[in-house]
């Protein structure tokens, strides 16, 4: 993979976005339309909740920046009891079960790029919180996270020609579902989730 001016990183909020902003040390550049930070050949944009705000705000750095690499980092739900809150994955593939092909009827896939020695996961993107057991169960028919923007960032990464790159660490799985701990849950691993970012991710994209 080439590098061409610099990396993108798209994040939800900014929650996710601060171990980025306080650890690399990263300056507001802008605060609207997006909260936007900079630092040597990262910079960082807080997208906001959902996939119209993903989509937006990667079209917008898009433009203003024209990245070489997007990556769109944060949190997801598992669909799996029992897998480790935590545990860090790269997005092979994006499915979103409230997004239909007008011809097939089926949900609209997308391949985000993939990086080697990266544990992998498909990941359900839509516009609803998943918040109950039978949520998880429906989901994971189909894919193994769930999140509110990935898909978004794939799809206009790729309106750009733009390399797009998800990670997602584990916030909660169907034994949280209703319970009122997933702030606790992010605040608690999204440093590690730095960490394994910056000092395996990032070296690798330069």
């Amino acid at each position: 993979m080439e590098k061409k001016n610099g990396i993108a990183l798209i994040i939800a909020t900014r929650m996710e976005a601060e171990p980025f902003v306080d650890g690399l040390g990263m300056k507001e550049l802008d605060s609207r339309p997006f909260r936007v930070y900079g630092g040597e050949d990262l910079f960082m944009v807080i997208s906001g909740i959902g996939k119209v705000n993903a989509g937006t705000a990667t079209g917008y750095v898009c433009q203003k920046f024209d990245p070489h690499f997007i990556l769109n980092l944060g949190a997801a739900g598992s669909v799996n009891d029992s897998e480790e809150l935590g545990t860090v994955y790269n997005i092979e593939k994006t499915v979103e079960p409230d997004r239909l092909h007008l011809r097939t009827n089926s949900p609209y896939i997308q391949h985000p790029d993939s990086m080697d020695g990266f544990n992998r996961a498909i990941l359900a993107t839509q516009d609803k919180v998943v918040m109950n057991v039978n949520a998880f169960r429906e989901i994971a028919s189909f894919a193994d996270l769930a999140d509110m923007e990935g898909a978004s960032v794939v799809q206009i990464s790729r309106r750009f020609d733009k390399k797009c790159i998800l990670f997602k660490f584990v916030s909660d799985t169907p034994l949280h579902a209703g319970q009122p701990d997933l702030i606790d849950h992010i605040k608690k691993f999204r440093e590690p989730f730095y960490k394994t970012v910056i000092d395996s991710v990032i070296p690798l994209l330069r």
